[in-house]
This record gives structure tokens, sequence and C-alpha cells, in this order.
């Protein structure tokens, strides 16, 4: 029978009064349960009474705890948001883990009032046991319906770094690592990218060890151990995001050795026939930029010379011979394109990799294909100079917000890219090569030692290319963004320099469905 509001004052009266002992009270305090079967009056009253006695009734617990969990799944919004307030104070002892599993699944609420008291109830609870609140959230990101489980993800997410220290043990941690573990062995893209990003935040991740551990976890989702198929667009995706996750973690102590092995021995041979997971992704420039971030980390590498054989045969593929002087005035019409962009990627990677096999050009190609290369490299060159001069006299002068148009922009981050294959060709036409020059990739933010030095010399073009670019260029993380052509202004190496392309750092961030496995079907329903 449903207790009236007079019923429910009156036997609230009778448990604040007494000052000995509650207990002798039992019926007085289940006057108050009953009262979630009143009209609305009757439930506000109730949801503020029951857990301020719950403590002194240990034996009506759980029918408090379902009292209350009635009050949070009632018609009326602002009855479920008085009883999700009150429910921390139910977090106690054993009842904790119950309880932040129960706010954990209320996640799932559309109203954003609501949604933002079920955040405020789940960070007081963790604040008081957080291993405890981790238990809740976990248990519903395992066994959880869909839409539970991807609200738990986000709220670990986005409110682990903002806990105190003395919450976010070194005990916790481990159990977040742990738990963590476990959900990765099935996830979607965007779920490994936000589970990624949890364990980064980690105190306990900063240390040379606790990021190998990391990178571990993502050789583990890359399944390098599988030749890769270049037509499963999900296979691609699949690699595309566990390089990204991996690359902030490699360093001179954390090395790309297995992602660089990998790529020059299944991705390079199948460069040309690799699906992309996006339509207006490039990928074949996507994967040529991952490699070239990831090889200054390539520890020691079993096949090395293999690997970078590989790598300089796909940079003979877009570095091309000269066209034959004999076909006169239609050599123009055939001069082939330099794909700048790819050329950059490439050159860095093999220079990299070159430091390791010094001696790799010189004892073990041909001297025919040495030859041969050098030829290319030259007529690269030529091309390259008349570029970069066309780029030059374009930005000259310019400073400031005629720096920020689009198309200065464009160029901007033309002249850093060729004038970086400069460097690099500059390099290998050294006798012997030279693999000491250091260039910071035209996408990435330019270092504060070369940006200092810029500083403390005259402008050039070149120098505007490279100070203006740090402003503008995309950073490591995955982004998706416009192709954008520019088209250079017409002169002998127009034709074959014509269709530049500025890529981005374009970045698909998951949400193809279960494109890390299918993760079979839930419980539905309360389960608390």
């Amino acid at each position: 029978m449903a207790a009236t509001v007079e019923e429910l004052y009156r036997n609230y009266g009778i448990l604040a009064d007494e000052k000995e002992d509650l207990s002798k009270h039992k019926d007085a305090y289940q006057v108050i349960l009953d009262g979630v079967k009143g009209g609305p009056k009757e439930k506000r009253l109730a949801a503020q009474f029951i857990p301020k006695f719950f403590s002194s009734f240990p034996e009506l617990a759980d029918a408090a705890i379902n009292a209350q969990l009635d009050l949070c799944e009632d018609e009326d919004v602002s009855i479920r948001r008085q009883a999700i307030k009150e429910l921390p104070r139910f977090a106690s002892g054993e009842n904790l883990p119950r309880v932040a599993d129960i706010l954990t699944q209320l996640l799932q609420t559309d109203d954003s009032a609501e949604f933002n008291q079920v955040n405020t109830a789940l960070i007081s609870i963790f604040k008081i046991d957080a291993k405890g609140t981790l238990g809740g959230l976990f248990s519903q990101i395992l066994q959880g319906e869909d839409v539970v489980r991807e609200r738990a993800i986000k709220f670990l997410s986005t409110k682990l770094k903002t806990m105190p220290d003395d919450t976010m043990t070194k005990e916790v941690e481990d159990y977040i690592f742990i738990e963590t573990k476990k959900v990765l062995e099935d996830v979607t893209g965007e779920e490994f990218v936000l589970l990624m990003r949890i364990l980064s935040g980690l105190k306990s991740m900063q240390t040379v060890s606790g990021r190998q551990q990391l990178v571990e976890l993502v050789v583990e989702q890359a399944f390098l151990e599988q030749a890769l198929n270049p037509s499963d667009a999900d296979s691609v995706d699949r690699l595309l995001q566990c390089t990204r996750q991996a690359l902030p973690l490699f360093s001179k102590n954390v090395h790309s050795t297995r992602f660089v092995t990998y790529f020059c021995e299944s991705v390079l041979p199948n460069l040309s026939l690799l699906t992309s997971p996006v339509a207006e992704l490039d990928i074949q420039l996507e994967v040529l930029k991952l490699l070239a971030e990831m090889s200054p980390y390539c520890g020691d590498m079993d096949k090395l010379e293999v690997n970078l054989n590989m790598l300089f045969e796909k940079l003979l593929e877009f570095m091309p011979l000269p066209p034959e002087e004999e076909n006169g005035e239609n050599a123009a019409n055939e001069e082939p394109k330099l794909q700048f962009s790819y050329v950059e990627c490439l050159l860095f990677s093999f220079h990299q990799l070159g430091k390791k096999l010094p001696d790799f050009l010189i004892d073990k190609i041909s001297a025919e294909k040495l030859k041969d290369f050098k030829i290319r490299l030259q007529y690269f060159a030529r091309g390259l100079q008349v570029y970069i001069r066309q780029l030059r006299v374009a930005l000259q002068g310019k400073t400031g917000d005629a720096l920020k148009t689009e198309e200065n922009k464009i160029k901007v981050v033309a002249l850093k890219i060729t004038n970086n294959i400069n460097v690099l060709i500059k390099d290998l036409f050294h006798n012997p090569p030279s693999y000491k020059s250091t260039v910071t990739l035209s996408w990435k933010p330019v270092q504060k030692t070369e940006a200092a030095a810029i500083g403390q010399k005259r402008q050039s073009g070149e120098d505007i290319g490279a100070t203006a670019a740090t402003k503008k260029l995309p950073t490591n993380l995955p982004r998706r963004d416009a192709r954008q052509i520019y088209n250079p202004p017409s002169g002998k190496y127009s034709a074959s320099i014509g269709n530049f392309s500025y890529e981005q750092r374009g970045g698909f961030r998951g949400g193809r469905g279960r494109g890390f496995g299918g993760r079979g079907n839930r419980s539905r329903g309360r389960i608390y």
C-alpha cells in the first residue's frame, strides 16, 4: 500500500527524532520505502528520505536500493534526477560496485541534465572507491548494451585525466590496464582509439617500459603476424589505425621496428592495390607518410638489406627517367609528372634506413642500377629547382595574413616539401652517399631548434616556407580534410609538376561498424 505525504513526514519525524537506536523503527522506514508506490509528491519525498536512513537498516538494504532504482526509472524526469542525485549515498562497502554498475547503465539516458547528473554521481563515488567504481564501469563495458558500453568508454576517456593523484594510485592504474586489455580483445576502431587514449594518459604508462607495453598492445591489435589483404578495406583500416596509435609512443628507446618491417614486407609490395577505408583519403600517400614518421625510430632489423631494397625499388617507381630528347617537339608532352609528396616520404624513409646500411648504394646494388638511380635523381632535382624558384617568387614579400590564404598556405607547404627533397637528394649525390642531413617532414611542426636557427638569419623564400608552415601544418593526429590541389605557374616543367597535391594528414578514426571484430550480442534490459 502506498504511503501518503502525511505518513511519509510523520515516519520521517520518528526516525529523525530517534537519538539512540534507529533499527527499532524498521516499520517507519518501511513506510518510507512504500512511498515509491505513491504519486509524484510521495516519490520526490521518498527519493530524499530513503538514502538518509539507508545505513541504519542493513537488513532492508536490497529493498531500499531497489526502491531507489524504481525512482531512477520513473516517467517524471525530475523524480529521476532527484533519485540519481542521491544514489552515491548508497555507495558504501559492498554496495558501491553495484551502485557504480547502476549508474553506468543510466548513462544511456538521452536527457542532457539527467546525463550530467549521472556523470556527477559517478565521479563522486569514484573519489570514494576508484577500484570499486571501475569494477561497475568495466562490467558494463564488457557485458552491457552497446549504447552503455560506448558511453562508459567515453566517460573513462574524458574523466580519468581529471581525477586527483591520490585517487589514481598505481593499484588503480594497474587495474585499468588489466581490464582494458580484456576489452581490447574485441573492439571497434573507434573504441580502440578511445581505449588507447585512456591507457596513454596513465602515469604508469609514461615510462619507457610503460610505452613499450602500449606498443605491444597495439602490435596485438594490428595482426602484424598475418599477411595484409590489400583489397580488404577493414584490414587496411585496422593497420592504419593501429599505426597511428603506435606513432606517438615511438622514441629512441621504444622502437618501431616491427611496424617498419611489416610496411616494407607486406604493404609496399601492395601499395597500388590498397583499398582505402575512406573515399577521400589518398591511401598510398597516407601509408607512405606513416612509414616516414616511423622510420627514424626503427631499431635493428633482421632483413635490413631486403627491406631497404624494397624501399629503394618503390622509390624508383616514383622517380621517373628523363624523356628521350630525340622525340623533339613531342618531348615536352611526354614529360612525366613529378609526385613530390610521395617522393618526400620515400626518400626520407630510405635516408633513415640507409643510415643503418650506408654501403647499400655502393656495394649492394649494381653499378648500372646506381647509374640509373643518379640519372633519376638528377632529372628530379632539375624539375625541383624550377619549382622551388617559382614558389619563392610567388611567396616573396608575403607576410602575416597574406600567407594565410588557402593558395599561399598550399604554396608554403609545397616549398617545405621541395626543400626537404632537395636536401635529401644532395645527401645521396655525395660520393660516397651521405646520410647526415636532418629535415622535418612537411606535415610536421618545425622543431624548436630549427625554428630558432631560422629566426637568427635573414628570411629567404625558403625560410618563409619553413616558418609559416609551423602554424598551419597539420600535426600527426589523424584528421580528415579535403584534398587541395595547387597548379604552379607555367614553365618548362609545368607539365610534369602541374598536379602537385598537398595532402593534409587525413585520418579515418573508426566508425566503420565492427571493423575490429563483431562483439556478439549482449544481455538486454535492467540487470542490476
